[in-house]
């Protein structure tokens, strides 16, 4: 009489199936007679009718789709809490830095002796000072700059300067994590850009601001933010600078994009975008007005728009415009592939009121390349350079690691991903015959008593259930057809069934990758604001150098990494041009093949973090990140991911698990750890562990053991910290290379070095630290 919802029900040929049986309505009308007749005939085509009132009843076809929801389930959660590591901010407001469609911009610091020969500050070994244990990196004002000041931002970008003597004051926008619109932050430091102090929110208005354009004009400070929300530009003048604005007038009445005022050749100009107008090109539009007043009026240029072109070709303005050599340039932004792809330079060769002609310019920076494990590795659209009273020259200079529209667009491939796994299930169902549609004639069960005309109307065949039923019924056919040709007692049958299974596992971790594991980018953690950088050293010798070319092409794309440096032991060193690696690599061969070598004094090494890690061990940048983060904590500490516990009379070295059984360890291996070059270093090599070099001479072995005792030897308090890596793969048991094969004769050496060294350092076993003992949860 009408039409039901679809029912999965089993095939003529038997398997798998799941189908309900309908109560049915009976009276002594016509209408029931009516309804019972029908019901026959939607039973006569399904199965045989046992009576009148029948329930739904589980068969095997539901257990097959159980089944594949459970195992592919247990499938994605396995991946994604193996692969996908928690990125935990403990350092972070709650409310601040959330994952926002606009990116993750923050901003960093350059200096140059010109415009054209910036680098960024890590490159200049810059220090917050000199007790500090570590230098400055990038990026220096992050969201959680300004959330943990009080101001919970989900990102900061559009950075301008403003120089008053040696102190600094950055404008930024900074996108409200509650309103979620921009405002204009502001910071002062007083060391030129090593540090920032938050001062809060200098502008916020009823509409979005961004690009805040602040100068000098006849002794008043003025601020030019964006403001194209509220459909004009408008003039903000200092009453308390930097932290309070007053309206001054708007100069204006257009949604005028990233707008500046300069002057130049006795008159002021305001470079700025219109993306209002019908014809216009967004992000590929520029308007030049003239006047003889930054405050108006303005004229228009003769030959506006001056550009509406492709969005590609830097129209639109990307920072202060800067004057070097007498030449004025101009800083525009390529959103060619993603909006704020990248930042173009222009040089101004002719500006009057009837011709503009400028011509692109190289910047001179090196593109970040570690991709999205630089904080501006995908996209950076904004550039304030300014001279100091020295002479040199500072910019300021904002980035990405994300594209637009990166969640949204990861959203929907998981999704997407997550679709094909359903289609992949019921095909692999349909195969193995377990699924048939069915469409039922009725849509209401018939025990419902005397029902209305407009139920009964409603149920009433109609064109939707009529090609759903012919819908269905060619699937049904397409299915029969479908295993007549796959003949799943053939070879080839069931492979296509195995490779349709393992598709749909590939697709269900991908989905969840999408949806679950963020960008893709691995962040640094900031410590009291900030960043840094470390060394990473690992040794190794010609037998192992597949090992080590994985290595490299691997860490060298962490955030932190600054260089990666190669103790060469034995055999012929490679060729630097063999790597693929986004640092630089320095290979450092040894006369003599020692385990000493690995901590050797090293004065090319520029910073006090190092992470001595082996070339066989494989786990993510996070927990990398993680671990330096914890160093940073305690530099004095050895901070590293494999922990032991050394006890018992006598001592015998034993695995993890031991100090896991007695919760705690009191020994971490340095083949994974960090630590501070300088003092670990001057320590192993000092006239007090000369005798324990000869021991490790001996055994060729215990290096890391050694360097544990030389640690608490020379301190009374906690000398090691453990962080639990998400997982760690050991590399050498593919390649047949591992150094010690005989895990039982390796240990007992061990046992014997640490009875040798208790005797000359000092006893460990009364030093035991806790699992789970820190808040951040990283020593589980």
């Amino acid at each position: 009489m009408g039409s039901s919802p679809i029912v999965v029900s089993a095939s003529g040929g038997g398997g798998w199936w799941w189908w309900c049986k309908w109560q049915r309505f009976y009276g002594n009308n016509s209408s029931s007679k009516h309804n019972s007749s029908t019901s026959n005939s939607l039973l006569s085509t399904s199965s045989n009718n046992s009576g009148n009132n029948e329930s739904c009843v589980l068969s095997w076809s539901f257990g097959y789709f159980l089944f594949a929801f459970l195992m592919l389930g247990w499938i994605a959660s396995l991946y994604g809490r193996l692969m996908l590591t928690p990125n935990v901010r403990t350092t972070l407001s709650t409310l601040g830095c959330q994952e926002d469609g606009e990116g993750s911009w923050s901003i960093g610091v350059f200096y140059g002796d010109s415009p054209f020969s910036l680098k960024p500050i890590e490159d200049m070994n810059i220090w917050r000072d000199k007790s500090a244990a570590w230098p400055v990196a990038n990026p220096v004002v992050t969201c959680a700059s300004a959330s943990e000041a009080g101001f919970p931002s989900n990102f900061v970008a559009d950075p301008f300067l403003y120089v008053q003597g040696d102190v600094l004051y950055l404008f930024f926008e900074t996108k409200n994590s509650i309103t979620m619109q921009g405002d204009i932050g502001v910071a002062r430091s007083v060391d030129k850009g090593a540090t920032w102090q938050q001062l809060g929110i200098a502008l916020d208005e009823d509409w979005h601001l961004s690009y805040p354009y602040v100068f000098d004009y006849n002794g008043h400070i003025y601020m030019m933010p964006e403001g194209s929300a509220n459909g004009d530009l408008r003039l903000y003048r200092a009453v308390n600078f930097p932290v309070e604005w007053t309206f001054d007038k708007v100069i204006m009445k257009k949604p005028m994009v990233d707008s500046f005022i300069i002057p130049h050749g006795g008159k002021y100009w305001l470079f700025g975008s219109d993306h209002s107008g019908i014809g216009t090109k967004k992000n590929g539009q520029l308007e030049i007005w003239y006047s003889t007043s930054p405050l108006g009026p303005w004229r228009p240029h003769k030959k506006n728009p001056i550009y509406n072109t492709d969005k590609s070709m830097g129209a639109r303005n990307g920072g202060r415009p800067f004057v070097h050599d007498g030449n004025l340039y101009r800083i525009g932004q390529d959103c060619g592939e993603t909006y704020g792809r990248r930042i173009r330079v222009f040089r101004v060769e002719i500006l009057t009121t009837d011709e503009f002609k400028e011509v692109e310019v190289s910047l001179g920076t090196e593109e970040p390349t570690k991709g999205r494990n630089a904080w501006n590795g995908l996209r950076n659209h904004h550039l304030d350079v300014q001279q100091l009273s020295s002479g040199e020259w500072v910019g300021v200079l904002d980035g990405d690691r994300v594209p637009s529209g990166d969640t949204n667009r990861r959203f929907v491939l998981g999704c997407a991903s997550v679709m094909a796994v359903a289609a992949l299930v019921i095909l692999v169902g349909l195969l193995l015959g377990a699924v048939k549609c069915l469409v039922p004639l009725s849509w209401c069960p018939h025990n419902m008593g005397k029902r209305s005309d407009a139920l009964l109307s409603w149920e009433k065949p109609n064109l939707l259930s009529s090609k759903l039923r012919l819908f269905c019924s060619r699937l049904n056919r397409a299915s029969s057809i479908l295993r007549a040709k796959v003949n799943l007692n053939t070879c080839t049958g069931r492979l296509v069934i195995i490779l349709t299974i393992m598709a749909s596992m590939a697709l269900m971790c991908l989905g969840v990758g999408y949806i679950y594991g963020g960008s893709g980018a691995q962040e640094p953690y900031p410590l009291n604001d900030h960043y840094s950088q470390f060394t990473l050293l690992t040794m190794t010798y010609d037998a192992r150098l597949w090992n080590l070319k994985m290595y490299i092409k691997h860490y060298s794309r962490c955030s932190s990494v600054r260089e990666i440096v190669v103790v060469w032991n034995k055999g012929k060193r490679p060729e630097l041009s063999e790597f693929d690696s986004a640092v630089p690599v320095r290979i450092r061969e040894e006369e003599e093949n020692s385990l000493n070598n690995r901590f050797k004094m090293d004065p090319k090494i520029k910073t006090r973090a190092v992470l001595e890690l082996d070339d066989d061990i494989m786990m993510t940048c996070d927990d990398i990140e993680r671990g330096f983060k914890v160093w940073r904590e305690h530099p004095d500490r050895i901070v590293g991911f494999y922990p032991r516990l050394v006890n018992g009379s006598p001592l015998k070295y034993r695995a993890e698990k031991h100090a896991r059984r007695h919760n705690g360890y009191n020994m971490i291996l340095t083949g994974a750890a960090f630590m501070d070059g300088r003092m670990a270093f001057e320590r192993y090599w000092s006239k007090e562990a000369m005798a324990g070099r000869q021991v490790v001479q001996k055994y060729f072995n215990c290096e890391d053991v050694l360097l544990n005792y030389l640690y608490a030897n020379a301190s009374s308090f906690q000398t090691v910290e453990y962080v639990k890596p998400a997982w760690a793969i050991d590399t050498s048991k593919f390649s047949g290379v591992a150094i010690s094969r005989n895990t039982n004769a390796h240990y007992h050496v061990r046992s014997n070095c640490l009875r040798i060294f208790a005797r000359m350092y000092g006893s460990l076993t009364e030093r035991k630290s806790e699992f789970s003992r820190r808040k951040d949860g990283w020593d589980v």
